[in-house]
């Protein structure tokens, strides 16, 4: 449908659009779509205030599923290499410190990356880095055939491991998309169903491909040759994304810009907004022991089974898959309570709700390293997972309140944490006996519970105290803060359906 084909007719602000009628704040402004799928928030630039997840109508609930799917190929070619390690271990005879250096590349590489991607997104939008990184992340993961040597596969996981930056672009997209109302439960799914790329390709690698593979050829071509099956499908999906998604509700940046309708920050700028923020910081640290120790049990999972209950490569990648597999509700389920407490208690409820969920992730991955019995392990190691994914979606519920100015910039800081975090874990792992190194991640992750006490959000309050309606209304007017429209909280009640 083009503006030629459609009179467009005289909207009414207080109204909300539906797939048969439109209302813009601004009836003279030109934009690709003039009919939505979804009910928008015109105050909030059309972004939607419900998620209809069996829609794949541009421009909201396209970006949205191609969120999630590119994120969850993203890290298909991220993890693709865990599951193999045990043989990669043999062929190249690598030592365990040596696999945890790899480990500890393969997630540092990104920690920079992050940085540049979030400014990056502010200014360009968030569908056509994420479609070229998918791009670019499938050739070094179609090249692991070819390394022979510790350094060479050294090399090649940290050029893999760039592609874990794909979640800034996942985060800045859906918040671009949503309204501050239904964005931490649209962060939290679209980020959930991306990790768990991480769980599919554990499972998928190493109990179904590999084993298929090795029916035909040796246990060292097999793993040589099973990662041009994920670097092609990433390739395809990275495609895809730049060819048949939108930037944001109103269409893409460029053309945006064109007309005038879209003025992008400057890379510097966006940067400085985030990072001046104490709250960024404060989610780095939160961050790094949620989404931190997620990557180091990613990578870590599969030879913790292999090693101390002498399972095999494929029973072991069964087990160790279960933590990426939780991701396919339980990062959504964090985002989701976010939102109910936020709609009863204000950003007390999720401040609250955070500092539990990192008490009690701590205190489970001490009980986890203490059951010796593989059935009881395997049940701490999935109430841990829900816990440690839960806590992504609250972050990500609390983030978009902190500079959504800077929304891109601030979602690459947190971000690029759970990255330290897991290069700090890896590296304590890497130095520590197995058990020791459980014991100092419960502890350090329980430590950072209590900066979330530390964090105050002008407008919305902290822990201890609520915030001003009336402060978070004049900051909506500066463009400073994105407090929902209060007068609107009522007719703008979120929604998620099937239909």
């Amino acid at each position: 449908m083009t503006e030629e084909q459609v009179e467009q007719p005289i909207p009414n602000e207080n109204e909300i659009t539906t797939e048969t009628e439109v209302e813009v704040a601004k009836p003279a402004e030109e934009k690709r779509y003039l009919t939505y799928a979804v009910k928008v928030d015109p105050d909030e630039d059309d972004r939607a205030v419900e998620i209809k997840m069996c829609s794949a109508a541009r421009p909201h609930m396209r970006a949205f599923h191609f969120a999630w799917l590119g994120f969850f190929m993203a890290f298909c070619i991220w993890f693709a290499i865990a599951p193999l390690l045990p043989q990669i271990k043999k062929t190249l005879g690598l030592t365990k410190q040596e696999v945890w250096a790899s480990n500890i590349i393969s997630v540092s590489g990104t920690i920079v990356l992050r940085f540049i991607l979030g400014p990056i997104c502010d200014k360009y939008g968030a569908r056509i880095p994420l479609g070229v990184l998918l791009i670019c992340g499938a050739i070094p993961t179609a090249c692991l055939g070819l390394v022979n040597t510790r350094n060479g596969f050294y090399v090649l996981r940290f050029f893999i491991g760039l592609s874990g930056g794909a979640f800034v672009m996942c985060s800045s997209w859906t918040s671009a998309m949503f309204c501050k109302k239904v964005v931490g439960t649209a962060n939290g799914i679209a980020a959930g169903w991306g990790n768990l790329g991480g769980g599919v390709t554990i499972l998928f690698m190493g109990a179904v491909l590999f084993p298929l593979f090795e029916m035909g050829m040796s246990p060292e071509m097999a793993w040589r040759t099973v990662c041009l099956v994920p670097a092609f499908i990433a390739a395809c999906v990275g495609a895809l994304i730049i060819k048949f998604s939108d930037d944001c509700p109103k269409g893409d940046y460029a053309e945006m810009k064109k007309l005038g309708n879209f003025k992008a920050p400057g890379a510097k700028a966006s940067i400085w907004r985030g990072a001046k923020n104490y709250n960024t910081w404060l989610m780095f640290i939160q961050y790094g022991c949620c989404f931190g120790v997620e990557l180091t049990m990613d990578n870590a999972a599969t030879l913790y089974y292999y090693n101390e209950f002498g399972l095999s490569t494929e029973k072991a990648a069964l087990v160790g898959s279960i933590f990426g597999f939780m991701n396919i509700f339980s990062r959504g389920l964090g985002g989701y309570l976010s939102d109910v407490v936020k709609r009863k208690f204000g950003m007390k409820g999720r401040l609250w709700l955070q500092f539990s969920f990192l008490i009690i992730e701590g205190c489970l991955i001490i009980g986890f390293v203490h059951a010796k019995n593989l059935g009881v392990s395997i049940f701490v190691f999935t109430i841990f997972s829900l816990f440690a994914e839960m806590l992504c979606g609250t972050s990500f519920g609390i983030a978009p309140y902190i500079n959504p100015k800077a929304t891109g910039s601030v979602t690459g800081i947190i971000g690029a944490g759970g990255n330290v975090g897991a290069v700090c874990f890896g590296l304590v792992f890497r130095a520590m006996d197995t058990y020791w190194a459980f014991i100092i991640m419960g502890c350090v992750v329980i430590f950072a519970a209590f900066t979330v006490l530390f964090m105050y959000i002008p407008g919305f309050g902290g822990v201890f105290c609520e915030g001003s309606k009336a402060t978070a209304e004049r900051m909506d007017k500066l463009g400073v803060s994105t407090a929902t429209n209060i007068n609107l909280e009522e007719s703008l009640k979120p929604t998620i359906t099937f239909n």
